[in-house]
Protein backbone atom coordinates (compact mmCIF):
# COMPACT_ATOMS: atom_id res chain seq x y z
CA UNK A 1 0.00 0.00 0.00
CA UNK A 2 1.89 3.24 -1.19
CA UNK A 3 0.92 6.76 -1.54
CA UNK A 4 1.00 10.26 -0.29
CA UNK A 5 -2.09 12.27 1.81
CA UNK A 6 -2.46 14.81 3.61
CA UNK A 7 -4.54 14.31 6.73
CA UNK A 8 -5.25 14.96 10.66
CA UNK A 9 -6.67 11.90 11.38
CA UNK A 10 -5.24 8.56 12.00
CA UNK A 11 -6.23 5.97 9.44
CA UNK A 12 -5.41 2.47 9.83
CA UNK A 13 -4.20 1.56 5.96
CA UNK A 14 -3.68 -2.26 7.17
CA UNK A 15 -6.81 -2.45 8.87
CA UNK A 16 -8.82 -0.92 5.48
CA UNK A 17 -7.03 -2.90 3.30
CA UNK A 18 -7.64 -6.15 4.64
CA UNK A 19 -11.58 -5.41 5.08
CA UNK A 20 -11.86 -4.41 1.64
CA UNK A 21 -10.10 -7.84 0.47
CA UNK A 22 -12.61 -9.43 2.03
CA UNK A 23 -15.38 -7.40 1.18
CA UNK A 24 -14.32 -8.55 -2.84
CA UNK A 25 -14.10 -12.26 -1.23
CA UNK A 26 -10.41 -12.73 -1.20
CA UNK A 27 -10.40 -14.64 2.05
CA UNK A 28 -8.13 -17.46 0.93
CA UNK A 29 -5.02 -18.20 -0.81
CA UNK A 30 -7.70 -20.65 -2.45
CA UNK A 31 -8.96 -17.78 -4.12
CA UNK A 32 -6.13 -15.86 -4.78
CA UNK A 33 -5.51 -13.66 -1.65
CA UNK A 34 -5.73 -14.47 2.25
CA UNK A 35 -7.64 -10.72 3.13
CA UNK A 36 -6.42 -11.87 7.05
CA UNK A 37 -2.74 -13.55 6.57
CA UNK A 38 -1.33 -11.64 3.56
CA UNK A 39 1.24 -9.20 3.81
CA UNK A 40 0.49 -5.84 3.62
CA UNK A 41 3.33 -3.42 3.15
CA UNK A 42 2.43 0.47 3.95
CA UNK A 43 4.27 3.00 2.15
CA UNK A 44 2.50 6.28 2.52
CA UNK A 45 3.87 9.81 2.84
CA UNK A 46 2.84 13.05 3.21
CA UNK A 47 2.10 15.38 0.09
CA UNK A 48 5.31 16.78 -1.24
CA UNK A 49 5.45 20.40 -0.24
CA UNK A 50 5.62 22.11 -3.23
CA UNK A 51 2.67 20.63 -4.62
CA UNK A 52 1.02 21.48 -1.57
CA UNK A 53 1.94 25.17 -1.66
CA UNK A 54 1.13 25.37 -4.96
CA UNK A 55 -2.00 23.88 -4.82
CA UNK A 56 -4.05 24.46 -1.45
CA UNK A 57 -1.66 26.15 1.49
CA UNK A 58 -3.64 29.43 2.46
CA UNK A 59 -5.98 29.31 -0.48
CA UNK A 60 -9.96 29.77 0.41
CA UNK A 61 -11.69 26.42 -1.92
CA UNK A 62 -12.74 29.14 -4.48
CA UNK A 63 -8.76 29.44 -5.24
CA UNK A 64 -7.53 25.93 -5.42
CA UNK A 65 -4.96 25.00 -8.12
CA UNK A 66 -5.52 22.47 -10.45
CA UNK A 67 -3.73 19.50 -8.39
CA UNK A 68 -1.93 18.35 -11.48
CA UNK A 69 -1.55 19.35 -15.28
CA UNK A 70 -3.55 17.11 -17.79
CA UNK A 71 -6.44 17.04 -20.02
CA UNK A 72 -9.59 15.64 -19.03
CA UNK A 73 -12.74 14.09 -21.10
CA UNK A 74 -16.61 14.03 -20.84
CA UNK A 75 -18.77 12.05 -22.68
CA UNK A 76 -22.46 11.39 -23.25
CA UNK A 77 -24.99 9.77 -25.43
CA UNK A 78 -28.91 9.35 -26.43
CA UNK A 79 -27.91 6.38 -28.32
CA UNK A 80 -30.21 3.97 -25.78
CA UNK A 81 -32.14 5.96 -23.31
CA UNK A 82 -33.02 9.94 -22.18
CA UNK A 83 -31.78 8.64 -18.46
CA UNK A 84 -27.98 6.92 -18.60
CA UNK A 85 -27.16 8.90 -21.42
CA UNK A 86 -24.33 6.25 -21.48
CA UNK A 87 -23.10 4.18 -24.28
CA UNK A 88 -24.83 0.95 -24.80
CA UNK A 89 -22.18 -1.72 -25.21
CA UNK A 90 -20.12 -0.56 -21.78
CA UNK A 91 -23.13 -0.20 -19.95
CA UNK A 92 -24.04 -3.63 -20.46
CA UNK A 93 -20.13 -4.97 -19.97
CA UNK A 94 -20.17 -2.94 -16.39
CA UNK A 95 -23.77 -4.37 -15.58
CA UNK A 96 -22.79 -8.16 -16.58
CA UNK A 97 -19.86 -7.73 -14.14
CA UNK A 98 -21.66 -5.77 -11.42
CA UNK A 99 -24.93 -8.68 -11.90
CA UNK A 100 -21.73 -11.75 -11.42
CA UNK A 101 -20.65 -9.99 -8.54
CA UNK A 102 -24.20 -10.31 -6.90
CA UNK A 103 -25.00 -13.65 -7.86
CA UNK A 104 -21.63 -14.80 -6.13
CA UNK A 105 -22.24 -12.80 -2.82
CA UNK A 106 -25.66 -13.99 -2.96
CA UNK A 107 -24.71 -17.53 -3.42
CA UNK A 108 -27.17 -18.28 -6.18
CA UNK A 109 -23.96 -18.76 -8.41
CA UNK A 110 -21.83 -20.17 -5.60
CA UNK A 111 -19.01 -21.15 -7.71
CA UNK A 112 -17.90 -17.60 -8.81
CA UNK A 113 -14.99 -16.17 -7.34
CA UNK A 114 -13.99 -12.62 -7.31
CA UNK A 115 -11.73 -12.06 -10.18
CA UNK A 116 -13.76 -11.47 -13.30
CA UNK A 117 -13.96 -9.12 -16.65
CA UNK A 118 -16.40 -8.60 -19.75
CA UNK A 119 -16.60 -7.51 -23.28
CA UNK A 120 -19.50 -6.80 -25.33
CA UNK A 121 -19.28 -5.85 -29.32
CA UNK A 122 -22.50 -3.84 -30.53
CA UNK A 123 -23.44 -3.53 -33.94
CA UNK A 124 -24.44 0.63 -34.57
CA UNK A 125 -26.41 2.12 -37.23
CA UNK A 126 -24.52 5.70 -37.54
CA UNK A 127 -25.90 8.45 -39.85
CA UNK A 128 -23.83 11.63 -39.29
CA UNK A 129 -21.94 11.59 -35.94
CA UNK A 130 -25.48 10.20 -34.27
CA UNK A 131 -25.58 6.18 -33.76
CA UNK A 132 -28.15 3.77 -32.83
CA UNK A 133 -27.06 0.41 -31.56
CA UNK A 134 -28.51 -2.12 -33.65
CA UNK A 135 -27.68 -5.63 -31.91
CA UNK A 136 -25.34 -7.27 -29.66
CA UNK A 137 -22.31 -8.87 -31.88
CA UNK A 138 -20.74 -10.73 -29.34
CA UNK A 139 -19.97 -10.47 -25.33
CA UNK A 140 -17.01 -12.31 -23.57
CA UNK A 141 -17.49 -13.02 -20.04
CA UNK A 142 -13.47 -14.63 -18.53
CA UNK A 143 -14.11 -15.16 -14.27
CA UNK A 144 -12.85 -17.44 -11.79
CA UNK A 145 -14.52 -20.42 -10.57
CA UNK A 146 -14.07 -23.19 -8.12
CA UNK A 147 -12.20 -26.18 -9.32
CA UNK A 148 -14.31 -29.11 -10.69
CA UNK A 149 -16.81 -26.73 -12.84
CA UNK A 150 -16.99 -27.35 -16.53
CA UNK A 151 -16.96 -24.71 -19.25
CA UNK A 152 -20.76 -26.03 -20.73
CA UNK A 153 -21.74 -25.57 -17.39
CA UNK A 154 -20.14 -22.40 -16.56
CA UNK A 155 -21.01 -21.25 -20.10
CA UNK A 156 -24.95 -22.03 -19.97
CA UNK A 157 -25.11 -20.67 -16.42
CA UNK A 158 -23.72 -17.39 -17.22
CA UNK A 159 -25.97 -16.53 -20.52
CA UNK A 160 -29.30 -17.95 -18.82
CA UNK A 161 -28.56 -15.84 -14.84
CA UNK A 162 -26.32 -12.85 -15.69
CA UNK A 163 -26.46 -12.61 -19.81
CA UNK A 164 -30.27 -12.81 -20.43
CA UNK A 165 -30.80 -10.95 -17.35
CA UNK A 166 -29.08 -8.04 -18.45
CA UNK A 167 -29.11 -7.53 -21.66
CA UNK A 168 -32.15 -6.47 -24.42
CA UNK A 169 -33.35 -9.76 -25.70
CA UNK A 170 -34.43 -8.39 -28.85
CA UNK A 171 -30.42 -7.29 -29.35
CA UNK A 172 -29.57 -10.79 -28.73
CA UNK A 173 -30.94 -12.78 -31.54
CA UNK A 174 -27.62 -13.50 -33.22
CA UNK A 175 -24.89 -12.67 -30.67
CA UNK A 176 -21.90 -14.73 -30.19
CA UNK A 177 -21.04 -15.96 -26.70
CA UNK A 178 -17.39 -16.56 -25.79
CA UNK A 179 -17.23 -17.82 -22.04
CA UNK A 180 -13.51 -18.23 -20.36
CA UNK A 181 -11.96 -18.31 -23.97
CA UNK A 182 -8.79 -19.53 -21.89
CA UNK A 183 -10.33 -22.74 -20.69
CA UNK A 184 -9.90 -23.18 -16.75
CA UNK A 185 -9.53 -20.13 -14.71
CA UNK A 186 -9.07 -21.71 -10.83
CA UNK A 187 -6.60 -19.47 -10.17
CA UNK A 188 -7.34 -15.29 -9.72
CA UNK A 189 -6.48 -12.33 -8.24
CA UNK A 190 -2.92 -11.12 -7.29
CA UNK A 191 -1.59 -14.69 -7.64
CA UNK A 192 -2.57 -14.93 -11.12
CA UNK A 193 -1.66 -11.51 -12.50
CA UNK A 194 -0.56 -8.59 -9.94
CA UNK A 195 0.02 -6.20 -13.15
CA UNK A 196 -2.36 -2.91 -11.73
CA UNK A 197 -1.19 0.04 -11.74
CA UNK A 198 -4.22 2.45 -10.61
CA UNK A 199 -7.30 1.58 -12.16
CA UNK A 200 -7.82 -0.12 -15.43
CA UNK A 201 -8.89 3.51 -16.77
CA UNK A 202 -11.14 3.11 -19.87
CA UNK A 203 -13.09 0.51 -17.94
CA UNK A 204 -13.99 3.49 -15.32
CA UNK A 205 -15.00 5.81 -18.10
CA UNK A 206 -16.67 5.20 -21.54
CA UNK A 207 -15.28 1.57 -23.04
CA UNK A 208 -13.57 3.03 -25.96
CA UNK A 209 -16.39 5.49 -26.96
CA UNK A 210 -14.21 8.93 -25.51
CA UNK A 211 -10.46 9.96 -25.16
CA UNK A 212 -8.80 9.57 -21.70
CA UNK A 213 -6.40 12.02 -20.39
CA UNK A 214 -3.98 9.17 -18.79
CA UNK A 215 -4.70 9.26 -15.09
CA UNK A 216 -6.50 7.15 -12.93
CA UNK A 217 -9.02 8.30 -10.92
CA UNK A 218 -9.26 6.08 -7.58
CA UNK A 219 -6.98 6.50 -4.87
CA UNK A 220 -6.87 10.47 -5.92
CA UNK A 221 -8.96 13.19 -3.39
CA UNK A 222 -10.80 15.75 -5.77
CA UNK A 223 -8.46 18.19 -6.07
CA UNK A 224 -6.58 15.83 -8.40
CA UNK A 225 -8.18 17.14 -11.60
CA UNK A 226 -7.91 13.59 -13.55
CA UNK A 227 -10.49 12.77 -11.20
CA UNK A 228 -12.94 15.55 -10.25
CA UNK A 229 -12.54 17.63 -13.45
CA UNK A 230 -13.37 14.40 -15.22
CA UNK A 231 -16.55 13.92 -13.48
CA UNK A 232 -17.44 17.78 -14.09
CA UNK A 233 -16.65 16.87 -17.80
CA UNK A 234 -19.22 13.83 -17.48
CA UNK A 235 -21.79 16.33 -15.96
CA UNK A 236 -21.43 19.13 -18.49
CA UNK A 237 -21.73 16.40 -21.39
CA UNK A 238 -24.72 14.83 -19.75
CA UNK A 239 -26.38 18.16 -19.07
CA UNK A 240 -25.67 19.26 -22.88
CA UNK A 241 -27.47 16.27 -24.10
CA UNK A 242 -30.59 16.33 -21.25
CA UNK A 243 -31.29 19.90 -22.32
CA UNK A 244 -31.24 18.80 -26.13
CA UNK A 245 -28.86 20.96 -27.60
CA UNK A 246 -27.05 17.48 -28.98
CA UNK A 247 -27.30 13.84 -29.28
CA UNK A 248 -23.84 13.05 -28.53
CA UNK A 249 -20.92 15.45 -26.87
CA UNK A 250 -17.27 14.97 -25.88
CA UNK A 251 -16.45 17.34 -23.50
CA UNK A 252 -12.35 18.17 -22.95
CA UNK A 253 -11.02 20.14 -20.77
CA UNK A 254 -7.36 21.10 -20.01
CA UNK A 255 -5.46 22.58 -16.56
CA UNK A 256 -1.69 23.38 -15.22
CA UNK A 257 -0.89 22.57 -11.33
CA UNK A 258 -1.27 25.19 -9.38
CA UNK A 259 -3.83 27.35 -11.55
CA UNK A 260 -7.49 27.35 -10.71
CA UNK A 261 -8.97 28.40 -14.39
CA UNK A 262 -8.69 25.56 -16.99
CA UNK A 263 -6.12 26.26 -20.15
CA UNK A 264 -8.53 25.38 -22.53
CA UNK A 265 -12.28 23.80 -22.89
CA UNK A 266 -13.13 22.61 -26.23
CA UNK A 267 -16.92 20.90 -27.30
CA UNK A 268 -17.38 18.32 -29.90
CA UNK A 269 -20.88 17.07 -30.70
CA UNK A 270 -19.55 15.04 -33.51
CA UNK A 271 -22.07 16.53 -35.95
CA UNK A 272 -24.94 16.01 -33.97
CA UNK A 273 -25.96 19.52 -32.41
CA UNK A 274 -29.24 20.56 -32.22
CA UNK A 275 -30.73 22.94 -34.70
CA UNK A 276 -29.79 26.72 -34.37
CA UNK A 277 -26.52 25.67 -32.37
CA UNK A 278 -22.64 24.93 -33.45
CA UNK A 279 -20.35 23.18 -31.57
CA UNK A 280 -18.66 27.08 -30.80
CA UNK A 281 -21.60 28.16 -29.58
CA UNK A 282 -22.06 25.25 -26.81
CA UNK A 283 -18.83 26.07 -26.05
CA UNK A 284 -20.02 29.49 -25.49
CA UNK A 285 -22.99 27.98 -23.28
CA UNK A 286 -20.80 25.43 -21.61
CA UNK A 287 -18.26 28.81 -20.16
CA UNK A 288 -21.32 30.77 -19.10
CA UNK A 289 -23.47 27.88 -17.37
CA UNK A 290 -20.56 26.09 -15.70
CA UNK A 291 -17.39 26.43 -13.44
CA UNK A 292 -14.71 24.33 -14.50
CA UNK A 293 -12.09 25.84 -11.60
CA UNK A 294 -11.22 22.64 -9.19
CA UNK A 295 -12.39 24.74 -5.76
CA UNK A 296 -16.34 25.10 -7.37
CA UNK A 297 -15.80 21.35 -8.52
CA UNK A 298 -15.47 20.12 -5.28
CA UNK A 299 -18.04 22.54 -3.90
CA UNK A 300 -21.27 22.07 -7.08
CA UNK A 301 -20.46 18.22 -6.91
CA UNK A 302 -19.95 17.56 -3.14
CA UNK A 303 -16.66 15.42 -3.66
CA UNK A 304 -15.91 15.82 -0.33
CA UNK A 305 -17.70 13.08 0.81
CA UNK A 306 -16.57 8.98 1.81
CA UNK A 307 -18.59 8.00 -1.50
CA UNK A 308 -15.65 6.47 -3.80
CA UNK A 309 -14.78 3.07 -2.85
CA UNK A 310 -17.78 2.25 -4.66
CA UNK A 311 -16.79 4.24 -7.47
CA UNK A 312 -13.98 1.25 -7.84
CA UNK A 313 -15.71 -1.47 -9.33
CA UNK A 314 -18.34 -1.46 -11.85
CA UNK A 315 -17.05 2.44 -13.61
CA UNK A 316 -17.67 5.93 -12.44
CA UNK A 317 -20.32 6.92 -14.93
CA UNK A 318 -24.15 5.51 -16.36
CA UNK A 319 -24.95 4.49 -12.67
CA UNK A 320 -28.53 5.42 -11.06
CA UNK A 321 -26.51 6.24 -7.62
CA UNK A 322 -27.29 9.29 -5.83
CA UNK A 323 -24.18 10.00 -4.35
CA UNK A 324 -22.72 9.85 -7.87
CA UNK A 325 -24.00 13.84 -8.30
CA UNK A 326 -22.21 14.04 -11.30
CA UNK A 327 -24.65 11.97 -12.81
CA UNK A 328 -27.54 14.44 -12.49
CA UNK A 329 -27.78 17.18 -15.45
CA UNK A 330 -28.32 20.86 -14.92
CA UNK A 331 -31.33 21.47 -16.47
CA UNK A 332 -32.78 24.94 -17.79
CA UNK A 333 -29.27 26.14 -19.02
CA UNK A 334 -29.20 29.70 -19.90
CA UNK A 335 -28.47 29.72 -23.61
CA UNK A 336 -28.23 33.66 -24.06
CA UNK A 337 -24.69 33.91 -25.32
Amino acid sequence: MLGEITCKEQVDYEAVARRVCKEIGYTSTEVGLDCNNCDVLLKVESQSPEIADSVHVNKDIADLGAGDQGLMFGYATNEWDQENLFPLSHLLANRICETMAAKRHSGEIAWLRPDCKSQVIVKYHKEGGKVKPVSIYNILISTQHDAGIDNETIKNTLIEKVIKEVCPADMLTDTKFVINPSGSFVVGGPAADAGLTGRKIIVDTYGGWAPHGGGAFSGKDPSKVDRSAAYYGRYVAKSLVANKLCDRVLVQVSYAIGLADPLSIHIDTYGTAAEGQTDEKLEKIVRKNFNFRPGNIIKELDLRRPIYQKSAKYGHFGRNDPDFTWETPKMNLDLEV
